[in-house]
């Protein structure tokens, strides 16, 4: 197992579940590095850092989700053996933790205790935008400027934007040229998260997750954007939800 994989996990030796935390487009496992304040110590929290950013800044980026998926699952066969565990995934980080469930499941390896789907659209459901990942770098940068993730500074910085864009273009192109094979609903709880104020995933868009399942299956709005597990209140609120369910199905 590459140890890169994984960063900012903290020692738990009482932990009786893991939860893989996947990133969003251009995000790193940074943004989970103090969730484990907020989970009790039965969790081993393992926040997923992807090739292409952070530490591993010197990889060449996936830009397509099949491989992706298997390189990341082939390195943890160990990891999903020898304790339960969940997935959490936000916006692209979702389709992450969806592909990697059903991989383990054509694979005959034990299935996530519970999917937490993040700001994402059901992934049956096809792009409303054009995608952006070849655009000429004005327009790209345009566009990342009209989906608020990436900070106007880190924009207007030249040497920044050409270290980071060639991660952000295979980012959404794992994200925009997906395409959900036809297989048998998962048999896992799955729970769907959004943002009150996200304009590109809507409610009705979180709820056709369930068509994914045929297990237990909820919805639930935090306050905030397409961003809202970085708040405050919206972050917050996510991570108390979470544990408690986490504790509820250990």
């Amino acid at each position: 197992m590459s140890p890169s994989w994984i960063t900012y996990r903290r020692s738990r030796p009482s932990a009786r579940l893991r939860l893989f935390c996947f990133p969003f487009a251009g995000g790193g496992a940074s943004t989970y590095r103090r969730w484990p304040d907020d989970f009790p110590p039965e969790v081993d929290l393992c926040p997923v850092q992807l090739p292409g950013r952070e530490n591993r800044i010197q990889e060449i980026p996936f830009d397509a989700l099949d491989p992706l998926v298997e390189s990341f699952a082939e390195s943890h066969r160990d990891w999903f053996r020898d304790l339960p565990f969940a997935f959490f995934g936000h916006s692209m980080g979702s389709l992450i933790a969806f592909e990697l469930a059903r991989w383990l499941r054509r694979e005959g390896l034990p299935a996530p205790r519970h999917l937490f789907m993040s700001a994402h659209r059901a992934p049956h459901q096809p792009l409303r935008e054009p995608p952006i990942y070849a655009l000429p770098d004005a327009e790209f940068r345009n566009r990342l400027r009209r989906l608020n993730g990436t900070p106007e500074a880190v924009l207007q910085h030249p040497e920044l934007m050409e270290l980071l864009e060639p991660l952000l273009r295979a980012d959404f192109a794992v994200n925009e040229r997906y395409e959900c094979r036809s297989e048998p609903p998962l048999d896992i709880p799955l729970t769907a998260y959004g943002g009150v104020e996200d304009p590109d995933v809507e409610a009705a868009d979180l709820k056709a997750w369930g068509q994914h399942t045929t297990g237990p299956f909820q919805t639930r709005l935090f306050p905030g954007d397409h961003f809202f597990l970085q708040t405050e209140e919206g972050g917050g609120e996510l991570r108390r939800r979470i544990a408690a369910v986490l504790l509820d199905t250990r």
